[in-house]
């Protein structure tokens, strides 16, 4: 079964409206990197260097973010049968690394440079120029890209988009750190730097976090899920459901649960409640790339397992010498075994030409029940007739 997408957009189109929005993201990355690099040197700022560092991160971010959303749309194959979504979920934590390791090292040049002290000029009015366009281009990315994002549901542009958003924050800090500078506060800006250090370490450890938790198989939140669970009880058929189990890969979420329907129906009309449960998921929650339904015909969590019953040809075997004495066990038509709280309840079948009197019904079913009262595993026997 294939992953679900977003109604009216296909894989192809869902990469490439991934690839232009992230494209258009790291022509902007390039341009303010190399602005903020050029102009925090020149107007004598640590912290709008180090903010064009970050800027320029987010190339090699763009980069995996493209790979990424390519080959994670790349059909399921026999080595990948659930399709390759998880290397969105790679990526992203292989990206929060990226920033984690950038982060770290700014930090440390700039807290190097107060400890030892080394002389600082003051910023001038450029660096706050740039910074400030900084934060306006870097929020409308952000803004743009979260639209496409949720559009196409995409976790992994969304955590690109928050990118471009800590980085309009990080420009923040460093307007803050460069006015107060060129106020008096000389150490501000290198303060200011150690800041934007911390927040990047701060959105990087989030992705990371985020990563690590989808690919050890957590749930989904659970306001999702109890929307999914009454959804599932809406279904004409189902009287209760238990031990849903979810798990993540990329944006598709794979769904499994327990349908509790009436005992005594038919395989077929559980079956096919089954798929109405499955419909009703598929249709209401589009997220949902896969969805398996377990059909119980009781409560499993509560009620004694049945596991230990025979199965039937252990156990036709034994009513047979259970019966080797009525004769009109020999015409019995059809039995059907219902598993029923540790215990077995059997429908016995036999054709109505075998009955000569009304008496000789209630004969019938006296002798095959009692054939069977020393059998603990029996709880009841009806005999019908057709």
């Amino acid at each position: 079964m294939q992953p679900s997408r977003p109604i009216g957009i296909s894989k192809s189109q869902r990469y490439k409206e991934t690839k232009r929005a992230t494209l258009v993201g790291a022509v902007v990355d390039l341009s303010l990197g190399v602005t903020k690099i050029v102009v925090g040197k020149l107007a004598y700022s640590q912290s709008l260097i180090a903010d064009g560092v970050h800027s320029l991160s987010d190339l090699a971010t763009d980069a995996l973010v493209v790979w990424a959303a390519k080959e994670a749309h790349r059909e399921p194959d026999a080595d990948h049968p659930y399709g390759h979504q998880r290397i969105e979920t790679v990526a992203t934590i292989s990206l929060g690394l990226l920033l984690a390791v950038v982060a770290v090292a700014i930090g440390f040049n700039a807290i190097s440079g107060v400890i030892e002290q080394v002389p600082l000029h003051t910023p001038t009015f450029w660096a706050l120029v740039v910074a400030a366009l900084s934060v306006l281009s870097k929020e409308a990315i952000y803004q743009y890209t979260m639209r496409v994002a949720d559009r196409i549901q995409s976790d992994l542009l969304r955590s690109n988009a928050w990118h471009s958003r800590s980085d309009a924050l990080s420009s923040i800090v460093v307007i803050i750190g460069v006015g107060g500078s060129m106020l008096g506060l000389v150490y501000l800006d290198a303060i200011a730097a150690v800041i934007v250090a911390v927040m990047i370490v701060y959105v990087a450890l989030k992705m990371i976090w985020q990563g690590v938790t989808e690919l050890i198989d957590t749930g989904i939140d659970a306001d999702q899920l109890s929307a999914i669970r009454d959804t599932a009880l809406q279904t004409e058929g189902v009287t209760d459901i238990h031990d849903l189990r979810t798990r993540r890969m990329g944006s598709d979420i794979y769904l499994d649960g327990h349908v509790l329907v009436e005992p005594r129906l038919s395989v077929s009309e559980g079956h096919r409640i089954g798929d109405a449960v499955y419909n009703d998921l598929k249709k209401n929650f589009e997220n949902l790339a896969d969805v398996t339904i377990h059909i119980d015909a009781e409560d499993d969590e509560k009620y004694q397992q049945s596991s230990h019953l025979p199965l039937r040809s252990e156990l036709t075997s034994r009513l047979k010498k259970y019966w080797q004495d009525i004769p009109e066990s020999k015409n019995i038509s059809r039995i059907v075994l219902h598993y029923l709280s540790g215990q077995l309840q059997i429908e016995v079948w036999i054709p109505m030409d075998q009955l000569e009197t009304l008496d000789d019904g209630d004969r019938i079913k006296r002798a095959l029940r009692e054939a069977c009262n020393h059998d603990q595993q029996i709880e009841t026997v009806e005999v019908l007739f057709q």
